[in-house]
């Protein structure tokens, strides 16, 4: 993903916060145990929350320890461990790699290539584990590409290739929580698109690179509409979230819908009018 999926840390109790640190340093470790050192590299916050997610919702036996680490070799901490941050580092693994080569067709960046080369090592194993899942999610990222090319400025079709693919990543296995998993990934989706097309919009525009919401910028409007499109996309996410029967770390979870993925946009909507000013 793209780095919207963050805890909002002020408020956070420090027990939670210490949780949401386990977590990702349950996730890193996972990736060293799976993938090696290159699979670390990729470690973001994005996964932690579907690891979270995930060990909310099916309660599974969770391993905790405390360690070193090669990125804190003087100071131990803790760390959670199951099957469901085993899986986030796969799908952290997976969705890093397509981002490589999207950026290397977007850029031409030799640096985005030459990584997901190296990724591309990690893929047989992945495809082996998830074959339908990673067909279906190179399909739907091939079929986004083609209609990205043609310059479609449709922006409810163009985010929802993305939330297609999100819905795949949030479901686990087929049971009775995949409907309510696929729907919530399918809007969590399309706002981490959209988030990301609006962050991008300007630069997008002076490299003459497409973007899904030009049409939308050239209006007036644009900051309030944009802004209503998320929010729209965020309630629909943490409506379904709230269906789902999970106590363990809800309130983590809770902060990271209510508030962690509205501080990049903060940030991204306030840099834009200060810009605005100096201009």
């Amino acid at each position: 993903m793209f780095g919207y999926i963050v805890v909002h840390q002020p408020e956070l109790k420090v027990r939670e916060y210490e949780t949401y640190r386990a977590a990702y340093c349950g996730l890193c470790r996972s990736l060293k145990k799976r993938h090696g050192r290159l699979g670390q590299v990729t470690l973001s916050f994005d996964m932690t929350f579907l690891g979270l997610l995930l060990t909310g919702l099916y309660e599974p036996e969770t391993l905790s320890g405390c360690g070193r680490c090669l990125a804190h070799p003087m100071q131990k901490h803790h760390y959670l461990s199951n099957p469901y941050y085993d899986y986030a580092a796969d799908m952290n693994v997976l969705l890093t790699y397509y981002k490589c080569l999207d950026d290397w067709h977007d850029d031409r960046r030799f640096s985005r290539l030459f990584f997901a080369k190296l990724l591309e090592l990690k893929m047989p194993k992945i495809r082996r584990m998830y074959g339908e899942k990673t067909e279906k999610i190179s399909r739907l990222l091939d079929e986004l590409g083609a209609l990205e090319r043609r310059k479609v400025y449709d922006i409810d079709k163009m985010a929802g290739f993305f939330g297609e693919i999100m819905a795949e990543l949030f479901v686990y296995r087929h049971d009775e929580w995949e409907e309510k998993l696929r729907r919530m990934g399918f809007f969590f989706g399309k706002f981490i698109y959209l988030m990301d097309a609006y962050e991008d919009i300007e630069e997008d525009l002076k490299k003459g690179r497409y973007n899904p919401l030009t049409e939308l910028y050239e209006k007036d409007s644009f900051e309030e509409e944009c802004q209503q499109i998320l929010k729209m996309m965020m309630a629909e996410t943490s409506r379904v979230f709230e269906m789902l029967p999970i106590l363990r770390d809800a309130e983590i979870l809770r902060n990271i819908l209510y508030a962690g993925v509205w501080t990049r946009y903060g940030q991204i909507r306030c840099g834009r009018k200060e810009a605005k000013k100096e201009s």
